[in-house]
């Protein structure tokens, strides 16, 4: 059976690595845990980071995360759906929000629990997914200073999310210039502006975040190492947090080209094949997960030599040539994962979770 193990060790060194890059710069920072879908051995490891502040876009994650250790912070990070309302009060201590529709039901709610919601209200700064109009900010604000039960306690956006507009000092200046102007205008003291996420760690590491950025929310870079200018690894990181172990169910050698008439496969492809390959044949073990549990897009095999060809529903083929590692049905096959694989991996009831030192 296919199973994804998080690595203890791998996990504690590049939190370790953060925890000392934001400290150093004096930015307060939280994880986001979405990526692990409320597995609660997962959750465990990383509240036992000793991370004081969690994020995550689903409640039932966040309630979860409450019963592990009550006094995390608890932010919800997308714009809450008017019927979660009563649970993002009771579950997230900070929500991130957009609109004023909302913020009303949940003043109201904060009032019924009596409770003081905090907030931060993020910006559109051209990524185009969630965010205030900036020429919208300063009706905005006033409107939500003004509601009983609710805390204003941050603005930010998000870059790099919908369309890969990445994060640059000038987009970020603006957001800290924003800060400056509504306390300015309000009488009011906004502690954090949240501009950070794993895109833009590279910004901080090259000195280049402008000051005023002294809050970031970290999910990918925690459990990848993910350098996302470059595409690469942060150096020091590690990207091997995560693994998918695959069991090989059946490995023999085949023709490289199918014979028959092609037609349209069931993903709705059509195969090519090329007049070189004819008579050719290699190695090919079927492994024991298919596009039901990820795409082969998103898998990275650790041993360099296979080649992912292609994936049915459940099952994926590799070609390992003339198989020089003696592969053979019943052995185990390692992939290093990326980000949206490792989602699809961790929503899934049909992959097992394990943690290993």
């Amino acid at each position: 059976m296919a199973y994804v193990k998080l690595y203890r060790s791998e996990l504690k060194h590049n939190f370790e690595f953060l925890d000392s890059l934001f400290k150093k710069n004096g930015v307060k920072w939280g994880i986001t845990t979405k990526l692990l879908c409320g597995n609660r051995a997962f959750l465990e490891e990383v509240i036992n980071l000793g991370i004081g502040e969690v994020h995550d876009s689903r409640i039932s994650n966040l309630r979860r995360i409450k019963e592990i250790n009550s006094n995390t912070m608890t932010i919800y990070i997308k714009p809450p759906p008017k019927d979660i309302i009563p649970d993002v009060v009771k579950y997230a201590d900070v929500s991130l929000n957009t609109e004023l529709s909302t913020l009303y039901e949940l003043s109201e709610e904060a009032e019924r629990q009596n409770k003081t919601h905090k907030v931060i209200i993020m910006i559109e700064m051209g990524d185009l997914r969630e965010g205030v109009m900036r020429e919208d900010l300063i009706n905005f604000y006033e409107k939500v200073f003004k509601l009983p039960g609710i805390s204003v306690i941050g603005l930010g956006t998000n870059l790099n999310c919908m369309h890969g507009v990445m994060p640059d000092g000038d987009k970020l200046i603006q957001l800290a210039l924003y800060k400056q102007i509504i306390e300015l205008r309000f009488k009011k003291d906004i502690p954090l502006v949240s501009g950070g996420t794993t895109v833009t760690i590279p910004l901080l590491m090259r000195d280049q975040l402008p000051d005023g950025i002294n809050h970031f929310r970290i999910g990918e870079a925690l459990f990848f190492g993910k350098d996302l200018f470059t595409d690469g690894v942060i150096e020091g990181m590690s990207d091997q947090v995560m693994e998918l172990y695959t069991q090989v169910i059946e490995i023999s050698e085949k023709p490289v080209v199918p014979s028959g008439e092609l037609g349209v496969n069931p993903q709705g492809k059509k195969i090519e094949v090329s007049q070189d390959d004819f008579g050719k044949t290699s190695y090919r073990a079927i492994i024991d997960i298919g596009v039901l549990d990820i795409q082969p897009d998103y898998l990275i095999p650790v041993n360099e030599n296979i080649r992912i060809l292609d994936a049915s529903s459940d099952m994926l083929i590799l070609d390992v040539g003339t198989n020089p590692e003696g592969y053979k049905v019943g052995d185990e096959i390692r992939f290093k994962l990326k980000y949206m694989g490792a989602l699809g991996l961790m929503s899934s009831d049909y992959i097992e979770k394990r943690v290993a030192d």
